[in-house]
């Protein structure tokens, strides 16, 4: 699966909505919203995930600054994050 991120979304914007735009492109595997946990709204930003990378490529290449809402959309490649900041252990330096 490869993520893509879409970005200035409107705050209106719902996974449904992000579905129908994008299912154009190719299987869509998950869409997801990104909310406030303590309000429930949308923070303006979603990820979608397609089955093959070539669906994504597409989606970056036809959807980047596509008018939604009043507002010209981020749409790129999402980064992997999975892993970062977890660091080797170690450290500690014993001030004695």
């Amino acid at each position: 699966m490869k993520e893509i991120y879409i970005g200035n979304l409107p705050y209106t914007a719902t996974e449904a909505d992000l579905e129908g735009m994008f299912g154009e492109f190719g299987e869509i595997k998950k869409v997801n919203v990104i909310t406030d946990r303590q309000t429930g709204r949308s923070k303006g930003f979603a990820f979608i995930g397609f089955a093959e990378g070539d669906q994504a490529s597409a989606a970056v290449d036809k959807m980047n600054g596509h008018e939604m809402g009043g507002r010209a959309i981020r749409v790129n490649i999402a980064e992997d994050r999975r892993g970062e900041g977890g660091g080797g252990g170690g450290g500690g330096g014993g001030r004695r």
